[in-house]
């Protein structure tokens, strides 16, 4: 196994050209695991530690520009402020000392359906900026997902940058794990909303073979929030609406039996959690909430 250390991002790109099926490692929370297990054995690892611009963010007027290997740990101290749900998704990963070391770049880049990122950013409402020697491209998140464990990257590719919206309301995200911490999820469902569109983003992780937005129930309740004219009159969600909401939500998943639970119980699980996480968001829209709180926030249960 031969070992690539870049110093630029153009070194990397061109690496990555001349040798496509070095893996790229940055933290290493889920590759090295790989190796270690003999799972995998690439012939090439390409560490992008010493690549300057993958460490970097930046706020701008309606987005947030991400590196690919900005840590968990930066998201949850500099960026909780404009991305809350992603905020709360990494308070839920792995330890403090994956969360020094682990990125949303490594997250797409292992497309694991039970990574807790991925909810959090079909929430939001992200895109992927990947780049070869070929040129740039950018991905919306919900294409970005092929299959289990697979991206729609080309061999020569590498994830630069992902560009997440803004928060303009409130967000939530909610797990649900074996124990309290540093757990796979059995389930995960994130939640935002968009009053400057009046609509409602959701993002399902690990209860299909990738992540996915409920894209049913979406359609149902923005049509039922502007149906009742929820948007201006600030009235509490009917139970039935909420009901439903729920009921779409866990006819999304395509879950497997596996040892950390059933198909049925995942769906049943996405379903509660996307009612309870309607009424966190919701009351906290009605409360004049920014999506700046984690009250009622992330939790394993």
């Amino acid at each position: 196994m031969e070992f690539l250390r870049p110093a630029s991002w153009e070194e990397a790109l061109a690496a990555k050209a001349e040798h496509p099926s070095a893996v790229p490692i940055a933290g290493g929370t889920d590759v090295m695991v790989e190796i270690n297990f003999d799972h995998r054995r690439p012939t090439h690892l390409m560490d992008l530690n010493r690549v300057p611009e993958l460490h970097e963010w930046e706020v701008g007027d309606g987005t947030v520009r991400l590196g690919a290997s900005v840590s968990y740990s930066k998201i949850i101290d500099e960026l909780a402020p404009v991305l809350p749900g992603l905020a709360l998704a990494s308070h839920t990963v792995g330890s403090p000392q994956i969360r020094n070391r682990g990125s949303v770049g490594g997250n797409l880049g292992a497309a694991s359906p039970a990574g807790d990122s991925h909810p959090a950013l079909l929430a939001a409402g992200a895109e992927v900026e990947v780049e070869s020697v070929r040129g740039i491209r950018s991905i919306p998140v919900e294409d970005f997902y092929t299959g289990v464990k697979r991206n729609a990257l080309a061999e020569d590719e590498l994830i630069k940058w992902v560009h997440i919206r803004k928060a303009d309301g409130p967000q939530q995200f909610s797990k649900v794990g074996t124990r309290n911490a540093m757990v796979i999820a059995v389930c995960a469902f994130g939640i935002a909303l968009h009053p400057g569109t009046r609509t409602v983003q959701t993002g399902v992780g690990s209860a299909a073979p990738t992540p996915l937005r409920a894209r049913a129930a979406e359609d149902f309740l923005n049509a039922a929030l502007e149906d009742g004219g929820f948007w201006d009159n600030g009235r509490t969600i009917p139970p039935s609406v909420a009901r439903e909401f729920a009921q779409l939500c866990s006819g999304a998943c395509n879950p497997i039996d596996d040892v950390r639970g059933s198909a049925t119980y995942r769906r049943r699980a996405v379903g509660v959690m996307a009612r309870r996480t309607l009424g966190w968001i919701w009351e906290s829209y009605r409360a004049g909430g920014n999506g700046r709180t984690t009250e009622g926030g992330a939790r394993c249960a």
